[in-house]
């Protein structure tokens, strides 16, 4: 069973201090969406608000057509799970699992069976007879998950459910949470300060930053079109290289930018009239789309600060003559050490550009968008 969520004009204050602002989204029946966005943007709240567990200043929550912000969170049709497992130590893994629908007088026969087809679901139909103790931290998680799962919700609702496990548990527990939604098909809405958690796991991602939405979008609309320079350089790693503009040129074919040292560039880009082209310009461009020029070829001269061998690619940190910091990428089979003299190349048809009031605007194979 899955349901749609709207939430509409939503807005949270804590005595002066507003942490949500009129937040209105749309989530479809079945749709795993992921909040993302820095320590304190507001999107834990937002969660805690669809369960119950803060309460709204303005603004309603609607499940299945049905207002919930009303309803104790008992009685909302939702599931969470939290970043801290929460088992009771004494319990089993079956008695975890069963003891909310105890709690609300469901027979014994019917707790037994859910537990089961969830244990299955999960692959854990082996530990039911252990206790907390006995069981690795995703083992652990993977209870948590079942004891929402037991409770046949609308939606789930998961708060950096990763976040205490290692790095090599939290990409396998990544995938078993999408293996898990495509077996569901429930709607899920998952929070997470982790890009990668977000451009792995959702089908569209809801950028937070400083009490608003900044964007929502498939993960690669988040990433090849951010909105604004915030989600930029909020989304990607390594981070986008970031260019001043010292002048602009609005041309028939696009607009010219004289990136100092970078050189003078011809793009596609347009400007609407409303952006002056000059005065706060600024140039982004990802490592992908900046190539180290192999020897003898022409390109923008650069000193490669720190060189990353990572096997199947190199990143190259660079300097530019005038000081400014660039991230290339070169062939998995370079030699390129630090502190050499290299050439870069940058992808015209790549680049985005940022207004002085952190609008962006991007070229892609249609042409101009911004």
């Amino acid at each position: 069973m899955s349901a749609s969520i709207e939430i509409r004009n939503v807005t949270k204050r804590y005595g002066g201090l507003t942490v949500l602002e009129d937040i209105s989204l749309s989530i479809a029946a079945g749709e795993f969406v992921v909040f993302l966005g820095p320590s304190g943007c507001g999107k834990s709240t937002l969660l805690r608000m669809v369960a119950g567990l803060e309460a709204l200043d303005g603004g309603t929550i609607d499940l299945g057509g049905t207002r919930i912000d009303t309803l104790p969170p008992g009685k909302r049709g939702v599931a969470m799970v939290f970043q801290s497992y929460a088992l009771y130590p004494h319990m089993t893994v079956a008695q975890n699992m069963g003891f909310g629908l105890e709690n609300i007088g469901m027979a014994r026969e019917d707790i037994a069976r859910r537990v089961t087809a969830a244990a299955d679901v999960l692959e854990i139909a082996h530990l039911l007879d252990r206790k907390p103790a006995k069981l690795s931290g995703g083992q652990r998680q993977r209870v948590a998950i079942g004891r929402a799962i037991v409770k046949e919700p609308k939606a789930f609702l998961f708060d950096e459910p990763l976040s205490n496990l290692d790095a090599a548990l939290r990409g396998r527990t990544r995938l078993e949470l999408a293996q898990l939604h495509a077996r569901l098909g429930s709607t899920m809405i998952f929070v997470t300060h982790d890009q990668v958690e977000a451009m792995t796991l959702a089908d569209r991602i809801v950028v937070m930053h400083n009490r608003r939405i900044e964007q929502i979008g498939t993960p690669m609309e988040i990433y090849r079109r951010p909105a604004t320079r915030f989600v930029a350089g909020f989304v990607g790693t390594p981070a986008i290289s970031i260019l001043g503009v010292k002048a602009a040129e609005l041309g028939p074919r696009g607009l010219t930018v004289d990136l100092g040292s970078a050189g003078v560039l011809q793009t596609r880009l347009q400007l609407p009239v409303a952006v002056p082209a000059a005065g706060g310009l600024e140039i982004g461009i990802r490592p992908e789309d900046v190539t180290v020029v192999p020897p003898g070829g022409d390109g923008i001269p650069a000193r490669a600060e720190v060189v990353e061998h990572l096997g199947e690619r190199t990143l190259v940190y660079a300097r530019l003559p005038d000081g400014q910091q660039i991230t290339a990428e070169a062939d998995g089979r370079s030699t390129l050490r630090a502190g050499t003299e290299v050439k870069l190349r940058l992808d015209p048809d790549a680049l985005h550009l940022f207004a002085a009031d952190g609008r962006a605007f991007h070229v892609d194979a249609g042409g101009y968008d911004g």
